[in-house]
This record gives C-alpha cells, structure tokens and sequence, in this order.
C-alpha cells in the first residue's frame, strides 16, 4: 500500500519537497495549521552571483496565530518587482531561463489576496512544467499527528534546519554560478528547471 504524505504549502518550494510528487500518488497540502515565519510557506531559495539568495513574500501584520488559509499578502512594498529581477538576474544566463520564464511571470504581474491561493496556482504551474500528475488535497481541520497511512513532513522541509530524511539525496546538476561557490543543494524548484530544464524530472527521481 502506497502511503500519502502531508506537506505545507510553499512558496517555489525546493527541490526536496517536489521529489516527493514523484514517491507519493496521494499529497495533502496543509492549510489549518498556524502560520510559522522563516519556513517555505513564503519564501525560497535561490542561487545568485553573490551565493544563495532568499526571497521572502511579505504577509499582513497583526496575524498571530492565524490559520494559514487565512494569511493575506502584503503590497505595501514592491517586492514583486524586485523578487522577478532577482529571478532574472540569476538565472538570464540558465539554459532553459527564456524556455520558462513567460510561465512564472505571470504571478509577478497579478496580486493575489490570500498566500495560499498564490502558492497553490505557483505549484500547479510548476508540476505542469514538470509533466507530474499526483492527487492533492487540502486539509479539512488541523491535526498535530496523522495515522501510519501518512508520512508527515509539515515540518522536515525547512530552510533554517538540516532535518534527516532518508529519501531524499541531493543530486547534483549544473548551476549557473557553480563555478564561483560550487554546487548549492536543495534550492527553489526553479533553480532545476531553469538549468536542467525537461530534464529536471529525472534529476527529481534519482534525488
């Protein structure tokens, strides 16, 4: 039997969390659980001429123990201006950079109300350039522990803590500034794909 596995939602969440759409038929995105800053619920990692730069989406104040379906984005700043140009400084010179990036513009031009729904129309972008199909639902109610019929990595991806998980490997592929700080794992889904482009599925299946 095929377990499912429980995730949060994420923004150009990393390669690890989209290996898991290749291991699982069935995810379930939470959407009940408190918000938690300095996680992936709003931000990534990406690799630019400096080293490893993290973007961060900016959300609403005054939001303290908010379900996370409730959480709204914050405009008051332009940061999806500078998050688009950061993107395309890093990653003009990626082989696939000009291949993708009229797919994930879009979502630097148009406001969204709620970081959920901003997420959620990002992932079902990304695993369509991926060519991944896999069932996902969202949560119904917050439980803090799931049935053995679930692996639970609400908290195992994050980007502040190196936390074991034993199917997951790093696999390695060319990046474009490698050559200045060597490779950089587990970075934003968009580092794969604009560097690897169709093959970034398969760099998914060996990691």
């Amino acid at each position: 039997m095929v377990k499912a596995i429980v995730l949060t939602t994420a923004y150009f969440a990393p390669v690890q969390y989209y290996s898991k759409f290749l291991k699982y038929n069935k995810v379930l995105i939470e959407v009940h659980d408190h918000f938690t800053k300095q996680t992936y619920r709003n931000r990534c990692k990406i690799y630019a001429a400096n080293g490893v730069l993290q973007l961060s989406v900016p959300v609403k104040k005054d939001q303290t123990k908010t379900r996370l379906c409730d959480i709204k984005i914050d405009y008051d700043t332009n940061w999806r201006k500078v998050h688009w140009k950061s993107i395309e400084s890093a990653y003009k010179a990626s082989p696939f950079f000009d291949y993708y990036a009229d797919d994930l513009v879009p979502f630097f031009n148009r406001k969204y109300n709620f970081l959920i729904d901003f997420n959620t129309e990002i992932q079902n972008q990304i695993l369509n350039l991926l060519n991944l199909d896999v069932s996902i639902q969202f949560t119904k109610s917050f439980k803090n522990y799931y049935s053995a019929d679930y692996d639970d990595f609400r908290e195992k991806i994050h980007p502040k803590k190196v936390i074991e998980d034993n199917d997951f490997t790093a696999t390695q592929y060319m990046q474009v500034f490698q050559d200045r700080y060597g490779f950089q794992p587990n970075l934003s889904i968009i580092d794969l794909l604009f560097n690897e482009g169709p093959h970034a599925q398969n760099i998914l299946k060996l990691s």
